[in-house]
């Protein structure tokens, strides 16, 4: 005896009990709105100077690896070497910018971004 497979489960949108889904036309007007603005200038304002400096730092650490051989062999104390120091620094300011960037989401972004999405919603 062959059995019908159950049809697909419906999603919130379908069913009316989830938050409505935005039109394009309504994602392409907030996109332009001030709000909107606002947020990508604050996302903007922190992510590209960061990351500018980290590739900056990591490329200084790359060519004085490459061209400053007796720099990075300078004993610091013990076995530990310049070299390692900043090698452990890459991974270090890795972790902190990745805190920086969490705690900076979490103030600025997400508010901003939470009540454009809520507003959205709200008109859909």
């Amino acid at each position: 005896m062959a059995t019908e497979a159950p049809p697909p489960p419906r999603n919130d949108t379908e069913t009316g009990h989830g938050p409505a889904s935005p039109t394009t036309e309504q994602f392409v007007e907030v996109q332009g709105s001030a709000e909107f603005g606002e947020l990508r200038r604050t996302h903007r304002s922190f992510a590209f100077p960061l990351t500018l400096a980290f590739i900056a730092w990591y490329l200084l650490y790359v060519l004085l690896s490459n061209y400053a051989g007796g720099f990075m062999g300078t004993k610091v104390f013990g076995n530990i070497n310049v070299a390692l120091v900043l090698g452990l620094g890459q991974f270090l300011t890795t972790f902190l910018i990745a805190w920086l960037y969490s705690r900076h989401a979490a103030n600025r972004l997400d508010p901003k971004a939470e009540a454009i999405r809520t507003r959205m919603e709200g008109d859909a």
